[in-house]
């Protein structure tokens, strides 16, 4: 299986960058992990709700360009289903015996991802309700892919 996350913006601090090292080490024993990272869109200060409509729709286009045909995608918001581990787990094998080759995960700016996205989403997922810092959404998430694949595996890493 193929894991894609799709992620606007770029990891800025070393500490970040060096625990998605160490998942995307982890992986590799279950899945052949792809990070792609797109640049957001350039909003001024205090855009109106217009202009990040806008943004949304642009980032939209490069997004949809990078989802395989026929992968299983899990846009990231807010709004989404929050799974327990084990749920989530089940999930990511549902979609597999369904025939999806590729899982994708979309983790959007600041201001969220397009309705069209979601809209073409599989799966919307919330990790919380609690607000955390955009980049470390993406640590979060590579250590509940991994304890996914521990947890389908019968693995002992989760508790």
């Amino acid at each position: 299986m193929t894991v894609r996350i799709i992620a606007l913006g770029k990891l800025k601090e070393a500490y970040l960058r060096d625990a998605v090292a160490e998942y995307e080490k982890r992986l590799k024993a279950f899945c052949r992990l792809q990070i792609v990272e797109i640049s957001p869109y350039r909003l001024p200060d205090n855009p109106s709700h217009s202009q990040v409509l806008d943004a949304l729709e642009k980032e939209a286009v490069e997004i949809d360009r990078l989802i395989p045909h026929g992968a299983y995608v899990f846009s990231m918001c807010i709004e989404g289903k929050m799974l327990a581990s084990e749920s989530f787990s089940r999930q990511i094998e549902k979609a597999a015996v369904d025939g999806a080759a590729t899982v994708v995960f979309i983790i959007g700016s600041s201001f969220g991802l397009s309705d069209r996205i979601k809209a073409k989403s599989d799966f919307r997922l919330s990790m919380s309700p609690m607000t955390f810092p955009h980049q470390l959404a993406r640590v979060m998430l590579l250590e509940q892919i991994y304890r996914a694949f521990q947890i389908a595996n019968g693995g002992k890493y989760h508790k």
